[in-house]
């Protein structure tokens, strides 16, 4: 075990315990979290959520996420990738992209965890303080087809603004078109974030402003923890 470490670890079984720990204590942090929003009385994310509609009406007079739900819906195969795309970019996606990251190319490892977890974080603190509802709960429509009780036990309902699943996906996309080598791997990786986008608002999970809120989250994560990298492309330009 400890050569195979060596051999395969960037740094040894010590520092993948290390990795694991942070990752594991954010999962507790977001369960406290969860609870201290399951204190908020439902009907408070409720009307945020209907002040997104109302925004959205305003906007384009109409809800364009019921149009995608239901073109997605008569389409058989686009709708399992979508409803697969959903429960999977969050967690399996982004775990593996971490850990591929880690193994092989361990030197963008640092901050494109710390861009994740910045970005959660900034998550959990709107989550906790403006809980919204989801389009597929608010009876506009939507269909609700979300069954799943092992998520809907660790998962936060009243969590659709800002859209986390559209601000990881953004992250990963940016940061593994950067670090992959063969151009297939770089083209899909940064149609990876628009398909995601596509996904949550065509199974009724996330409205476009969830969507551009998300999306917010992420450059605000990464302009903080690549600043560095940004002031020295800057600087290069200048010189």
């Amino acid at each position: 075990m400890v050569a195979a470490g060596r051999r395969h670890l960037p740094r040894g079984w010590s520092d993948l315990g290390l990795q694991l720990a942070i990752w594991f204590g954010f999962a507790l942090l977001y369960q406290i979290a969860r609870g201290y929003a399951d204190r908020t009385p439902p009907q408070v994310a409720f009307e945020h959520g209907y002040k997104v509609v109302n925004l959205e009406t305003r906007v384009f007079n109409r809800l364009y996420e019921l149009t995608l739900q239901n073109f997605v819906d008569q389409r058989h195969l686009l709708a399992t990738a979508v409803s697969w795309t959903y429960w999977n970019s969050e967690f399996t996606v982004v775990g593996l992209a971490v850990l591929f990251v880690y193994l092989r190319r361990h030197e963008a490892f640092g901050k494109f965890r710390n861009s994740i977890l910045l970005a959660n974080m900034i998550g959990l603190v709107v989550y906790v303080t403006y809980p919204t509802a989801p389009p597929r709960l608010l009876g506009l429509g939507f269909a609700d087809s979300h069954r799943d009780g092992l998520v809907s036990f660790v998962a936060n309902p009243y969590a659709a603004m800002p859209s986390l699943h559209a601000a990881d996906a953004l992250i990963v996309g940016v940061v593994l078109a950067s670090v992959c080598r063969h151009p297939w791997a770089k083209a899909l990786w940064a149609a990876w974030p628009a398909w995601v986008w596509f996904a949550v608002m065509a199974t009724g999970n996330h409205f476009w402003l969830d969507c551009i809120a998300g999306v917010g989250v992420a450059l605000l994560a990464m302009a903080v923890v690549y600043r560095d990298n940004v002031h020295a492309a800057f600087a290069a330009r200048r010189a």
